[in-house]
């Protein structure tokens, strides 16, 4: 006689959901994940970095692409002064990059240092936010979503998440800046 014991039933089923994802939210804290600013050796905590004050957290698809190379960071670099007047004390650029990427692309186009580039190498930050996407096609792996958030006390304020994860419209500096 054939016995069905709990024990041979599945512990777990998949379901299925048509909820859309849920994508940083206002409220949401920083992260409390590693990343890295110039060297794999230099550790740094975003969460705790900034915990105090108002900062702009820019999420980016790869260092060297077109759109975070041609526009989309320097929108935030050309803008600087006037996010300063409106109360942001830190720019922050985050890339699913390796950190040796991520400082010589800062480098490049960031000479005087003004705004902070850190790598999230395996993704963990951008996972928390749930801004990853399949980016295999062009990058090889997963990589962000292409989006701001602005931040005041260590927690989300105001976020701009590119609907089709790479454009640079909702996203923009510009957009940021007339937000604020």
């Amino acid at each position: 006689m054939l016995s069905l014991r709990s024990s041979t039933l599945p512990r777990f089923a998949r379901t299925f959901t048509s909820s859309a994802a849920r994508f940083v939210a206002v409220g949401d804290k920083i992260p409390s994940a590693t990343l890295f600013e110039g060297s794999p050796g230099n550790d740094v905590n975003l969460a705790d970095e900034a915990k105090s004050g108002s900062s702009i957290i820019v999420g980016i698809p790869g260092a060297f692409s077109p759109a975070c190379l041609a526009s989309h960071v320097p929108g935030y670099l050309k803008h600087l002064a006037a996010f300063k007047e409106k109360g942001i004390d830190s720019v922050y650029v985050v890339g699913v990059n390796d950190a040796f990427v991520m400082k010589a692309w800062g480098e490049s186009i960031d000479n005087a240092g003004s705004v902070r580039f850190l790598a999230d190498p395996k993704g963990e930050f951008s996972d928390a936010w749930d801004v990853l996407f399949d980016a295999a096609k062009f990058f090889g792996n997963a990589r962000s979503k292409r989006y701001a958030v602005v931040t005041k006390d260590g927690k989300v304020t105001q976020t701009f998440v590119e609907p089709d994860n790479v454009s640079v419209e909702v996203s923009a500096a510009e957009a940021v800046l007339k937000s604020l």
